[in-house]
Parts: structure tokens; C-alpha cells; sequence
């Protein structure tokens, strides 16, 4: 298999070790992937190396790669499996199809664990109830952030935080400092991917409003980092407003 998703790189590397013999640049869990070759990145993945590698299938997603990719991949007479993210539960289904298609036998267990950690978020364990309104911001220089239909803001949802820009008619879009200034978010949360905020490159930037800096894995990955995404984004997010 070559997986082209970080998310499902690491799905399939801890479910079905050496299944992978081809991976993006950017997959980076685990560590060791077993000698699988790298193809590229999400975006521009070297159609020819893959060919090259002869996989069984490959697995993609909507949103991370491109169609002319995936367009070419099939092409070249390749098996592609697409899948499709944008909330907590199609993660967990998605998953469970990856699996399957790789042959992986029985349900790992966590992804019963994932799915456990998550269902166990309610009042009393969510960051907030009632919830707290919130912009998350992807990128700088331009300013982007999480818009509608998208699993980061699904996950934040499930622990009490609202998604100003949830109902913006684009997934990711472009909004201006001073928009987001006026938007007068309870809480701004910054993710260390794909945008590297960290205390000194982001917070500055929204002056007497409190920052969430929270690991980019546990918000926008969906594979094992899932089980402990819920305690991890909880206590970020509650940290921001001691």
C-alpha cells in the first residue's frame, strides 16, 4: 500500500505494520515506518514513484490531495481509495473501511478506544459547557481559518467550543486581521499545523483576547492520536481561560 494522508499513514503503520511501502514527506508517525519510500508530498506526489512501487492500493482523501493526482494514479492502472472527513463519526467509519482494505483483521483496539474517549465527552468533560465562541486560524500572511463542514471543527464543537466562521459558505477562508478582531471571539485557537503558532507567533496577534495553543494531531489528525486528542485539546483549551 502507499498511503498519501499523514492521518492514514499512521492508521495503517500501527494496524498493519509493513504494509506500507510508499508514504508522503509530511507523514511523520510513527517514527518508523519500516523503510517505506517517500513519494512526495500531498499535493505533489511523484506520480511515477508510486506507479514505480507497484502498490495493491492507494489511499487518499478529498481534501489533502489533488484530483489530477489521483486522476493520474488511476491512470496508470492503480487501485485508489478516497476517503472523505469532515466529521468525528465519518473519521471513525473511514477508518474502519481504510482497514478492511488493507486487510487488516478484526478491529484494532484503538480504535475502539478512540471511539470510547470520544463518546465519553459530555457536559462534565468538555473544555466548556455552555460553550464558548471561538476563530481558529490555520494560517498567517493571509490570515485562514477553519470554515464550514470541516473535523477540526467538529472535534471543538464536542468539547464546548463554537466555530465563529462555521457557517462561512467556504471550508477555509481568507478573513482579514481586522475581521477577526471585530468577530469578538470568547477564546482564538491556534494549532501548531499547518501554521506553526506557538506563544511568541500568533497570541500577538489578538491582543487581551485568551489563546488556545493546541497540538495540530490531536485537532486535525483522525487515526490513534484520537484517543488522546479529547483530553489533550480539553486541557489546552480550558488552560486559556485560567
Amino acid at each position: 500500500m502507499v498511503s498519501l494522508v499523514p492521518s492514514l499513514t499512521e492508521a495503517v503503520a500501527v494496524s498493519a505494520p509493513g504494509a506500507l511501502v510508499g508514504v508522503t514527506d509530511w507523514c511523520t508517525h510513527p517514527a518508523d515506518l519500516g523503510g517505506a519510500a517517500r513519494v512526495g508530498g500531498t499535493k505533489n506526489p511523484d506520480v511515477a514513484a508510486v506507479t514505480a512501487l507497484r502498490p495493491d492500493l492507494v489511499i487518499a482523501n478529498e481534501e489533502e490531495n489533488r484530483r489530477p493526482d489521483l486522476d493520474a494514479l488511476r491512470a496508470a492502472g492503480l487501485d485508489v481509495l478516497v476517503t472523505e472527513v469532515r466529521t468525528l463519526d465519518q473519521a471513525l467509519a473511514e477508518l474502519a473501511r481504510v482497514l478492511d482494505a488493507c486487510g487488516v483483521r478484526g478491529r484494532p483496539r484503538w480504535l475502539d478506544e478512540a471511539e470510547a474517549a470520544w463518546a465519553s465527552v459530555g457536559p462534565s468533560t468538555a473544555a466548556y459547557d455552555p460553550p464558548l465562541t471561538a476563530v481558529v486560524p490555520i494560517w498567517r500572511r493571509p490570515w485562514m481559518v477553519l470554515g464550514r463542514d470541516t473535523f477540526a471543527g467538529d472535534l471543538l464543537a464536542r468539547l464546548g467550543v463554537r466555530n465563529l466562521y462555521g457557517e462561512h459558505p467556504e471550508r477555509y477562508p481568507r478573513v482579514p486581521l481586522e475581521e477577526l478582531h471585530a468577530a469578538a471571539p470568547d477564546l482564538v485557537v491556534l494549532p501548531d499545523e499547518p501554521y506553526c503558532f506557538t506563544a511568541d507567533d500568533g497570541p500577538e496577534a489578538f491582543p487581551g483576547a485568551a489563546a488556545a495553543l493546541v497540538d495540530g494531531r490531536h485537532l486535525t489528525w483522525y487515526g490513534p492520536s484520537l484517543v488522546t486528542a479529547p483530553r489533550s485539546l480539553a486541557a489546552a483549551l480550558r488552560a486559556a481561560r485560567r
